[in-house]
Formats: C-alpha cells, structure tokens, sequence
C-alpha cells in the first residue's frame, strides 16, 4: 500500500511520516495546493490531509479535494463522512439529530422574524454561537431576550466577522492572568491582535443570514471529550474558564481515567456506529438530570496535550492502561480497510 500525505508541520502528518519511516510503509510527500494534486497522487491507494480550519487556504479547498478523490476511489482522510461537518456547527445539529444522539438542544433559523418570534417564546440564558471556530471563540452567552434580538438584528444585517478583535485581546489577557503566557510576550501579542487583523481573519467572509443558538445548561464545571478511531476512544476533561462557562480551549485538563464517566464513552462509541466517521471527538456536559449531552463534534484535534492520557478503552468498553499514538490508529485503520477490500475482491 502506498500513501500520499499532504505535510504541514505540527499537524498529524509528523506522526504520520515518522510511523510509516519506522514500519517501512511506502509513501510520498505531496504538496495539496499544487494544481496538479489530483495527479500527484496517482497511483496512491490513500491520500492523507490533517486540513485545519484556521488556514484559510485549507478551508478553500481542502474538502474539494478530498472529495474528489474518494470519487475517484482513493481512500482518504478525512473521508466524507469524517469531514464534510466540520467547523460547522449547523451542520453537526442537523447531524447529531438525524442520527439520534443526545445532542444539547439547537435552534437554528434563516428568517430574523421567525428568530425574533421564537426570542419571545423561550427562555434564557442561551449559548449564541457562530457555525465555525473552535477554542470556544465566537461563543457567547446570552442572558436576556434584548441581548438576543440585538444579536439576531445583527446576523442578518451587517453580520459578524469570524475573528473578533476584542475577542482575541481578550483571551491573551486571560492566558497572562492565569501565567499561561508571559507578561511581555502576551501583552504584545494581545496588542498587536487589537490593532492588526491575522491574515487568516481578513480573508474569512462575514458571518450573516442565519442564527444558531444552544441551550445554556448550567452547573458543569468542566466537560468531557471522548475522541473515538475505530475501535478504541480516549478522553479528558476539561475544566471551564476562571469566572466563564466555556472548557474548550481552557487548556485545564485532567487525564486521569475516573475523571472519565463511561457513559459518555459508550455514547461516543454508539453514536459513531450510526455516523462512521474515521476519526470524531465528541465534547459531551451533563444536563439536569445529570445525562451526558453532545454539545459539538469534530475530527481534528491538537495532538500534544492527547500524549498525556494513561490509556484508552476499547468498543466493549475495556480499559487499556498503555501508551498510544493515536496518528498511527489512523494509517492502521486505513491499511486494514484496503486488505479487507482485497480479500473480498479475491
């Protein structure tokens, strides 16, 4: 078998080019944004891109090209199933409940009277969230109906810009707070950010036609994310910001496995049977009745912080106490799915 992999420095293809050196798998090194990609990799049984979505080149093309391919018949990764939802909110409702899974309760509207109707039917606080961006950016809770009919007047008026300012400001400030980032080196990036926009955030178009608001499910002081690749699942939890509702991006993780509750493995697990997604993190909080919730899904995932956890669980839910690198979950799965194909084509 014979991989293409698009590289991109402290992504999974760092893993992915030291695994396959190690066990002498035949692969080659492709450029995704060259035009001729298709051709590159020809004569590829697999094509690999860790695309991320704060690359605005990634977010162009990416899925285009991977799609292709898999009509084409190359196996990729992300496959369609694993990817066509993500960094998109919206889509990973309309997801999550055509599968069943317990997703927190969504609402998404593309008409402001119909979103200013229901502003005056429901109950508050709500979670307002923009389709993209992970970290917990462009995440805002909404405590009154006002607060939520400015928003809606907003979104389908001038919009919202993906990257906000004060927003990045903001965040450098609570990492130089809570001396996760140097004094000086934060404060000058938290104030370079508040006058000059990232590339990235200037190429992105304005966020506007649509509302998408979650309910806000009060009294968790962290959440859960449980990562699943075929077979086997690993998780953390993340605790919630000082002062803040949010995990994500908090970086305050705990590792230790009853840490963990198992139901939230198990749904991971049972969830992905319906969806078949080849890699998918599921980030899960409890409602009232202390029942696991999916709050949102994605493949990608950063993968320093993952070397940490103690083991991982297999599909009947046995806890395995053992290293593991989940990057070389991947190339296995995807060699075991091509000999499965060819067994059967024999």
């Amino acid at each position: 078998m014979k991989l293409a992999i698009h590289h991109r420095p402290g992504s999974f293809s760092d893993r992915w080019i030291a695994y396959c050196d190690k066990q002498n798998i035949d692969y080659k090194i492709v450029n995704a944004f060259d035009s001729d990609i298709i051709q590159q990799v020809s004569g590829c049984d697999a094509f690999l891109w860790h695309h991320n979505h704060t690359s605005f080149k990634d977010t162009l093309t990416a899925k285009r090209i991977l799609f292709a391919l898999e009509h084409a018949g190359i196996k990729v990764f992300p496959d369609f199933k694993t990817g066509w939802h993500f960094d998109d909110k919206v889509a990973q409702k309309y997801l999550l409940e055509a599968v069943g899974a317990p997703l927190v309760p969504s609402y998404v509207f593309y008409d402001k009277q119909e979103a200013l109707d229901w502003v005056s039917k429901t109950t508050f606080p709500k979670v307002f969230k923009l389709k993209g961006g992970s970290g917990s950016s462009n995440v805002r809770l909404v405590k009154s109906s006002q607060e939520a009919k400015k928003i809606i007047k907003t979104a389908f008026s001038r919009g919202f810009s993906q990257s906000s300012r004060l927003g990045v400001f903001r965040e450098h400030l609570r990492k130089i707070k809570e001396r996760k980032q140097g004094l000086l080196i934060g404060g000058v990036k938290a104030l370079f950010r508040l006058v000059v926009l990232s590339d990235y955030a200037k190429q992105q178009s304005t966020e506007k036609g649509y509302v998408y608001f979650q309910d806000f499910v009060p009294n968790n002081d962290s959440d859960i994310r449980v990562i699943v690749i075929g077979d086997k699942a690993f998780g953390i939890k993340r605790l919630v910001r000082k002062n803040d509702f949010r995990a994500s991006g908090s970086g305050d993780l705990i590792y230790a496995v009853d840490a963990i509750d198992t139901r939230c493995v198990e749904l991971a697990f049972r969830s992905n049977e319906k969806i078949k997604a080849q890699v998918i993190a599921f980030d899960f909080v409890f409602n009232t009745r202390n029942e696991p919730e999916i709050v949102e899904i994605c493949y990608g995932f950063a993968t320093l912080p993952y070397d940490l956890c103690p083991g991982f669980w297999d599909c009947e839910l046995n806890w395995h106490e053992e290293k593991f690198n989940p990057q070389q979950w991947i190339i296995d799965d995807l060699i075991s799915h091509k000999k499965e194909i060819e067994r059967l084509a024999n």
